[in-house]
């Protein structure tokens, strides 16, 4: 058996598991899907974003509005492709599966009660590089309460996992400047250096 199809199924028997124990998903109401991953389990890199919106929660898949066709023209400019297998492929999720009630903020609770499925998920895929979208997704994984500004552009550790911070594609969408596009590149070109330095991939 391969080590992707490892991968696979210790993340599907992970599905499982939140199916049947998630106390987010039993006690937040009016949700559609568990909004679980996309990708390549053995990607070298994964993108974290924060909760599913009202997109996510109807396909039951992460990033697919208008967000997710944003962060599809990050990965494209760093020449990855979200439909490919292997190390040139990309693995996402969120820190919660479910949709919050009208794409609230998640509490800290429920952060961190899915994130512990989030932090299994992260072993599984064991990625080379994480980039976090956005500023809960940063808070919660690099156990912070700094602001994104001070964050994004700075490497951080996830159990030995290099983090970058960077904007969430929302805020892109809703603050669209020369200057704000210029602070996302440089961040995802870091990744990409990253990967290089690390021998994951060769752009």
């Amino acid at each position: 058996m391969s080590e992707e199809s490892d991968k696979e199924d210790a993340l599907e028997k992970l599905r499982k598991r939140y199916e049947a124990e998630s106390s987010v998903a039993k006690s937040i109401e009016g949700w559609t899907n568990i909004v679980f991953s996309d990708g390549s389990p053995d990607a070298a890199i994964m993108f974290i974003g924060e909760a599913p919106g009202a997109d996510e929660d109807a396909s039951g898949v992460p990033f697919v509005g208008r967000a997710g066709q944003k962060l599809n023209e990050m990965i494209s400019a760093m020449k990855l492709d979200r439909a490919a297998e292997g190390s040139r492929g990309v693995y996402i999720a969120n820190v919660l599966k479910v949709r919050p009630p009208n794409n609230r903020t998640p509490t800290p609770d429920e952060a961190m009660s899915d994130g512990a499925f989030l932090e299994e998920q992260i072993r599984i895929v064991s990625p080379k590089v994480i980039v976090t979208l956005g500023k809960p997704a940063a808070n919660y994984l690099l156990r912070s309460t700094e602001s994104m500004g001070s964050m994004r552009g700075v490497w951080h550790d996830f159990e030995g996992i290099p983090v970058m911070p960077t904007y969430h594609p929302a805020y892109l969408l809703r603050a669209y400047t020369p200057e704000n596009r210029r602070r996302v590149w440089a961040d995802l070109q870091k990744a990409m250096m990253k990967l290089r330095e690390l021998g994951a991939i060769d752009f």
